[in-house]
C-alpha cells in the first residue's frame, strides 16, 4: 500500500498560488528598492504594496468584485504594475485591453468581458463615449491624468491618484482557488476579430517561476537580483511576457517608461542603469538609432528579442554596441515565452555559430514539452532536419479560446497545443522556427521558409528591412516575393539582393528555387499591434492584383 499524502492539523496553511504570492518575499528581501515611472514618480515596494491595497479598496467601493472584470486602457507604467496585482489579488479578473487596436476591435473586446470599471488614460479618452455606450454593465470609469492639469471629465467617476490616495491602504485580500481565473487579453491576430485567452493565477505563478529557472539551463548570465528591469513590451500584451511578475517576486528595481518614446528609454537607461529589457525587434532598431543620436551607452543592457525573428544583421549591431541579444519564443495562448536561446558550451562556440544559435527560438524552458508533428500527429525526429508543426505541452497554455468552441478544439487537437509554426528540433533541443504554416511558399515543388529568405535578404547591401510572401505564379504554382525598406540613402538592385541567395544555393543551403525574380521597395512596412510585421495586409497589397508588375527598374532602387 503506497503512501498518502499526510492531512496535516487544521491550522496547517494550504499554500495557494496565487499572484498575491508573489509579492510576500519582496517585503522582506526589499522593502526599501525602488519601483520608478518615467523621471516622475519613484516610490518604494513597501509603499507599493500600500499602494495594491489602496486600489483594491478603491475599485471594490466603485463594484469591482470578485468575479467580475476591471479593464486598464494605459502604458507602461507603475498604475499597471499595480493592476496586474491588485486586481487578481481581489478575486477579480484584470483585461489588459490592447490600446493599439482599431476601436471597432477595441469595442469587440470590451463587449465581450462586460467590465465592471474600467480605468483609462487621457491619451484614449476620445473612446470613452463609444466605450460607455458599447458595455451595459460598466459600473464606473477612473480617469488616469498622468499628471496632466486638465480638468476632470464628466464620466469619470475620479482621477485615479486623487481616489487612490483617499482609499483603504488595509484591503481585506484573503486566499482563494488558485485555479481562478486571474487575467484575460485578446490575441493580437492578423486575421478577423481578436480571439480571447484566460490565464488562472496557479499558470501565472507557475510561468513566472519558470522563467527564474531558465537562467541556469541557457548559459546566459540570466536575471537576477542585481538587475535593473524595464519592460519594452507592451503591458497589455501577454503579461509583458510575464516578466513584471518574475521582477516583483526577485525585488528588482523596476522602471517603467510609458508611451514608449526612443529618447527616454535611452535616458531612463542612463539614469537609472538598466541592464535587463525585452522586446520585439523593432524596439531594438529604435533603440539602437537613438542611442546612436543620443551617444547612449549600451554596453552590458541584456534584451530578450522576441514576437518575430531576430535578423543576423540586428543582432550583430546590438553586439557591436555592447548588448546581449538573446531570443525567445511563444504566443499570447502560451502566456507566453515557451522556449529561450541556449549559448553554446565555450570550448565549441566560434563566433558564427554562437550568432546563429543566438537568433534561433531557443530550448524549451523548465515544464515545457514540445514535440514536432505531422498532420496526422505523427511525431517526427529530433534531427534537426525533419520539419512539421511545433506542438506543445505546459501548466500556463490557455484552456481555450473564450466563447470559440470550435477554435478551441482545433488549438487543443490531439491533446496539444498547435502553434502554426513549422518548425525543427536538433539533438540538444534547439528549436528552430523554419515558417507560420499559412506564409510558407511552395515553389516549383520546393518548400521555401519565408523566415528564412528574409533573414538572408536582410545582409544584402542596401537592405534595411524586409518581409517575404508568396505571390500566384502559373508555373511554379507559388514564387517569393520581397518587400524591402532600403537603407537611408542607398539604393537596392536585384543583383545584391539575389547574391547572397546564390551563394547559398551553390553550397546547396537553400533551393533554387529560391531566387527572386522581383522585389518592390516601399518606405516602410505595415505592422500589427504589437509591432509585428502584418504579412495579411502585404499580400492584400501584392497577392491581390498579381498581373501587376511590381518590379523595378533593373539597376535601380525600384
Amino acid at each position: 500500500m503506497g503512501l498518502r499524502f499526510a492531512e496535516g492539523s487544521e491550522e496547517t496553511y494550504r499554500y495557494p498560488l496565487t499572484i498575491g504570492h508573489l509579492l510576500d518575499r519582496a517585503l522582506i528581501t526589499s522593502a526599501d528598492q525602488e519601483i520608478i515611472y518615467r523621471d516622475e514618480i519613484r516610490y518604494t515596494y513597501r509603499e507599493f504594496a500600500r499602494r495594491v491595497g489602496r486600489l483594491a479598496s478603491l475599485l471594490s467601493s466603485l463594484g469591482g468584485e470578485e468575479g467580475t472584470t476591471i479593464s486598464v486602457l494605459d502604458w507602461d507604467s507603475h498604475r499597471y504594475l499595480e493592476a496586474y496585482f491588485a486586481v487578481p489579488m481581489m478575486g477579480a479578473v484584470l483585461q489588459s485591453v490592447n490600446v493599439r487596436l482599431p476601436l471597432e476591435q477595441i469595442l469587440y473586446t470590451l463587449v465581450h468581458t462586460n467590465p465592471s470599471v474600467i480605468l483609462v488614460h487621457r491619451d484614449f479618452f476620445h473612446l470613452v463615449e463609444d466605450i460607455r455606450k458599447a458595455v451595459p454593465g460598466l459600473n464606473a470609469i477612473v480617469a488616469i491624468l498622468d499628471g496632466s492639469d486638465e480638468p476632470l471629465p464628466p464620466w469619470a467617476a475620479g482621477e485615479y491618484e486623487t481616489l487612490s490616495e483617499a482609499a483603504s491602504a488595509g484591503f481585506p485580500f484573503r486566499d482563494f482557488d488558485e485555479n481562478a481565473i486571474a487575467t484575460t487579453f485578446f490575441t493580437s491576430g492578423t486575421t478577423g476579430n481578436p480571439k480571447g485567452v484566460c490565464f488562472s493565477h496557479r499558470q501565472l505563478v507557475l510561468h513566472a517561476m519558470a522563467l527564474c529557472g531558465h537562467s541556469g539551463d541557457t548559459r546566459h548570465r540570466g536575471f537576477g537580483i542585481d538587475d535593473v528591469y524595464m519592460p519594452l513590451t507592451p503591458m497589455f500584451h501577454v503579461h509583458a511576457w510575464g516578466m513584471p511578475y518574475v521582477a516583483t517576486m526577485l525585488g528588482l528595481k523596476q522602471v517603467y517608461p510609458g508611451r514608449y518614446d526612443a529618447a527616454m528609454i535611452c535616458k531612463l537607461r542612463t539614469q537609472h542603469g538598466v541592464t535587463y529589457s525585452h522586446g520585439v525587434p523593432t524596439i531594438l532598431q529604435m533603440i539602437l538609432a537613438a542611442a546612436e543620436e543620443t551617444n547612449t551607452d549600451l554596453s552590458g543592457w541584456m534584451m530578450v528579442i522576441g514576437g518575430s525573428a531576430l535578423a543576423p544583421a540586428l543582432f550583430e549591431e546590438g553586439r557591436r554596441r555592447g548588448m546581449e541579444l538573446v531570443c525567445a519564443y511563444g504566443m499570447s495562448e502560451t502566456g507566453p515565452i515557451l522556449t529561450v536561446t541556449r549559448r553554446a558550451p565555450r570550448t565549441d562556440a566560434g563566433a558564427a555559430d554562437e550568432g546563429y544559435l543566438l537568433t534561433r527560438a531557443g530550448v524549451p524552458i523548465p515544464l515545457v514539452s514540445a514535440r514536432i508533428v505531422d498532420e496526422n500527429m505523427n511525431t517526427l525526429p529530433n534531427d534537426g532536419r525533419a520539419r512539421g508543426e511545433l506542438v506543445v505541452r505546459a501548466p500556463w497554455l490557455t484552456p481555450c479560446y473564450v466563447g470559440d468552441e470550435a477554435g478551441s478544439k482545433a488549438l487543443w487537437r490531439g491533446g496539444w497545443l498547435h502553434t502554426q509554426d513549422v518548425a525543427t528540433i536538433d539533438r540538444q533541443g534547439n528549436v528552430t522556427i523554419c515558417d507560420r504554416l499559412k506564409d510558407i511558399i511552395k515553389s516549383g515543388g520546393e518548400w521555401i521558409d519565408s523566415i528564412l529568405l528574409e533573414g538572408i535578404i536582410a545582409g544584402a547591401a542596401g537592405v534595411s528591412e524586409v518581409a517575404v510572401i508568396a505571390v500566384p505564379d502559373d508555373q511554379w504554382g507559388e514564387r517569393p516575393l520581397a518587400v524591402v525598406v532600403p537603407a537611408v540613402g542607398q539604393g537596392v538592385t536585384l543583383e545584391a539582393i539575389n547574391a547572397p541567395i546564390q551563394d547559398l544555393i551553390a553550397k546547396g543551403a537553400v533551393t533554387r528555387y529560391a531566387k527572386l525574380e522581383r522585389f518592390v521597395i516601399v518606405s516602410e512596412l505595415p505592422r500589427t499591434s504589437v509591432g509585428k510585421i502584418d504579412k495579411k495586409k502585404l499580400r492584400a497589397q501584392f497577392v491581390a492584383s498579381p498581373s501587376a508588375d511590381h518590379r523595378p527598374v533593373a539597376g535601380t532602387a525600384g
